[in-house]
């Protein structure tokens, strides 16, 4: 006698949707035309504002010891310039990322109190995102154009270390994953499209489940993207970590925020920031 004919209806029916489940693990995903609409959209606006900003940081007063070619400073030496040119990098990586969501038609499709909310809540987030292409897992250090910049450059413009070991750890860890220019736009405008509850909640956001609905196609282009690549050894749960990097991420940006107001005189010299995350 056939063993599904001896099966219990309840038995049957979960065998036959374990089947089925393994047939679809098995089915190649491929992106719907919208979702490679979507990925065209973000690569071309990431390419226009966003993943040439890095070689462009020269032109901002950098103190000569930030070329490559030079000798890091000892932890001990006074670097007053470096404070301007850290405001000053840091004021356009955010007018870069603002000019990078004005240029996607679903951000400027949303109401401009929604819009500027979601810029509060992943302005700073989505500039990480991007930095993280510049940062080399062999020195630790972000290497932007001919300039090199190093945790102990973080320390000279007043960061707690405590602060730094965390946030580079951070940008250690997604660099292993070795993403693809897609996976890091579709990261960013994910991380854009998922306001902070406590911004989400306030009573000037009008299109909340408009957001919501952005914020899943965001998600889910990202997961069939992955998907859709031929398997790669450190793809193996690659969108589970990368959504487990977007909510630490979340808590560095609160972090990184505070470290900004701590610093002396710092927070007066990016007004746009402090505009951005008021």
């Amino acid at each position: 006698m056939r063993k599904d004919m001896i099966l219990s209806a309840d038995a049957l029916a979960l065998r036959r949707a374990r089947q089925a489940q393994r047939r679809a693990q098995q089915t190649p995903i491929q992106l719907s035309k919208e979702q490679k609409e979507l990925v065209q959209i973000l690569l071309g606006a990431h390419t226009r504002h966003v993943s040439t900003m890095f070689d462009q940081f020269v032109q901002f007063r950098p103190p000569a010891h930030l070329f490559s070619h030079h000798q890091p400073l000892p932890p001990w030496a006074p670097v007053p310039p470096l404070l301007a040119h850290f405001a000053d990098i840091n004021t356009f990586m955010v007018q870069q990322i603002i000019k990078f969501t004005k240029d996607l038609p679903l951000f400027r499709s949303l109401p401009m109190e929604d819009q500027i909310y979601l810029l509060k809540g992943a302005a700073v987030e989505i500039c990480h995102i991007a930095l993280n292409t510049t940062f080399c897992l062999q020195t630790q250090n972000f290497l932007c154009g001919p300039l090199r910049y190093t945790m102990e450059d973080g320390v000279h413009v007043g960061f707690q270390v405590e602060f730094l070991e965390i946030l580079f750890r951070f940008h250690g860890t997604l660099k292993r994953l070795q993403l693809q220019e897609p996976e890091y736009v579709l990261m960013a405008a994910t991380a854009l499209f998922s306001p902070a509850p406590y911004l989400i909640d306030r009573p000037g956001v009008t299109q909340r489940k408009e957001i919501d609905q952005l914020q899943e196609d965001m998600a889910l282009t990202l997961e069939n993207y992955i998907k859709e690549q031929k398997p790669r050894p450190q793809s193996r749960f690659l969108y589970a970590k990368l959504m487990g990097l977007l909510a630490e991420l979340r808590s560095l940006n609160s972090a990184y925020l505070y470290q900004i107001q701590r610093i002396q005189g710092l927070s007066a010299m990016m007004p746009l920031l402090q505009e951005i995350c008021s």
